[in-house]
């Protein structure tokens, strides 16, 4: 390809990037501003991709993701998971999201006093491995809770955080190019 010609393509790429940035500053100019969020398909791949993943190494659990405002989108349930597992799993996606950070992270924090003991006891809140944040292009979109398999050596080795894990990991490539 001649240089003039990559030369174009990159101006208009440029061009067309500088538009998009300006357009997303001016509406936030207006009192309005605009984000990203995983569609329901997307949710609904990793929460299964989740389930699969523990589904393999034997568990039965239960998957929720929830949208960056911690509502849930996409849940499952498998047919021998307890019945605790339903409101433990949406309850470490809205905690991943709603912290910002992993529940396995928070944990380790509670545990060594990094953040207040009260934080636990935040309505909804539940600090113990399996939930995951869930992130495009630096942002987070959603989160994602497994619970059902035991416990791991650890929090942070938690079977539950490894399947979440899958299940962004199955998601990885719509996350990166969206």
């Amino acid at each position: 390809m001649p240089n003039q010609q990559v030369t174009t393509i990159l101006f208009t790429l440029f061009i067309f990037l500088a538009g998009n940035v300006s357009a997303a500053t001016q509406a936030e100019e207006k009192g309005i501003f605009i984000n990203r969020n995983l569609t329901v398909d997307t949710a609904s791949a990793a929460a299964w991709q989740a389930l699969l993943d523990c589904r393999k190494k034997g568990y039965s659990v239960a998957v929720a993701v929830v949208d960056r405002g911690g509502n849930l989108q996409a849940f499952f349930r498998d047919r021998f998971a307890g019945p605790h597992t339903t409101e433990t799993a949406v309850r470490k996606a809205w905690t991943a999201v709603s912290f910002r950070q992993s529940t396995a992270e928070l944990a380790v924090f509670l545990q060594k006093g990094r953040i207040p003991n009260q934080v636990q006891h935040n309505p909804g809140a539940l600090l113990v491995g399996g939930g995951l944040v869930i992130q495009s292009q630096g942002e987070i979109i959603g989160g994602i809770g497994v619970s059902g398999a035991p416990p791991g050596k650890s929090e942070q080795d938690s079977i539950d955080g490894a399947c979440a894990g899958a299940g962004i990991k199955a998601i990885q490539e719509v996350l990166e190019f969206d």
